[in-house]
């Protein structure tokens, strides 16, 4: 157990009962890190629970959500008082709409801005402050592609994740020299409940695919051990980096 590079480690992944989430509690789980993935539903919170157990890891089955600032209070005061602290934090809530700009409105701006940019916010805020009183961190943001290139007929998405590529460097700047590293990880196309009708079979995804020199979707299980490294002792000086996990979509430029 020892030789596992988050043995003995605490994670909180919000976001973390699905998707992308999921997949990086199940390798967080997977690198000895304890694990506690939290979101809105209690039966998904229930059954990502049992997956870190079933890897003989300790959890806490605890729901929050990221509007809502108590609920992420109770997820810390819960994990601390179960497991002891926190030393990993992983944000993975997150939601997206296709719709044309002109059409957007300010209920839907607003409810992608508060739940990507906004909701990182807050959970860095809460947890962030616990690991700044010991003095130490680690703080994980879910950044996009979006973060880097405009997205076609995404304009609040992408608006929100060059918004965490933002907060992401601007707290690595302020908590750096506080032992709290903040990173991020850019994934590239990855097929998942939330994007499924928006890749598969359309022309959108053949373009993706097209634009990925791998000529393939990423799996979600790849961004694992990218996140691992974040949370590592590996990554002792590395602070205010996106780690793209694309497989090379940023680099590309003409495929054919």
């Amino acid at each position: 157990m020892s030789d596992l590079p988050l043995n003995g480690r605490v994670a909180v992944v919000t976001g973390g009962t699905s998707g992308i989430g999921l997949a990086l509690t199940r390798g967080l789980a997977d690198a000895g890190a304890d694990v506690v993935p939290t979101s809105r539903r209690k039966e998904q919170v229930d059954a990502a629970a049992d997956e870190v157990e079933q890897r003989g890891r300790r959890t806490v089955r605890v729901t929050s959500d990221v509007g809502d600032r108590a609920s992420l209070q109770n997820a810390l005061a819960q994990t601390t008082e179960k497991l002891g602290s926190v030393d990993i934090l992983v944000n993975c809530a997150g939601i997206t709409k296709r719709t044309p700009t002109l059409d957007v409105t300010d209920a839907e701006w607003n409810s992608i801005l508060e739940t990507n940019l906004t909701g990182t916010l807050r959970a860095c805020q809460v947890f962030g402050a616990h690991m700044l009183t010991r003095g130490y961190g680690r703080i994980i943001n879910i950044a996009s592609l979006a973060s880097f290139v405009g997205l076609f007929e995404v304009a609040a998405y992408t608006a929100s994740k060059a918004g965490v590529a933002g907060l992401t460097r601007a707290l690595a700047v302020e908590w750096g020299a506080r032992g709290v590293n903040v990173n991020a990880i850019a994934p590239g196309v990855f097929r998942t409940p939330l994007n499924t009708s928006l890749l598969d079979g359309t022309e959108r995804g053949k373009e993706f695919q097209l634009r990925t020199p791998m000529r393939r979707f990423g799996r979600v299980e790849e961004l694992a051990p990218a996140c691992v490294f974040l949370a590592s002792e590996a990554a002792s000086f590395v602070n205010g980096e996106i780690l793209t996990v694309d497989g090379g979509f940023l680099a590309s430029g003409v495929n054919q």
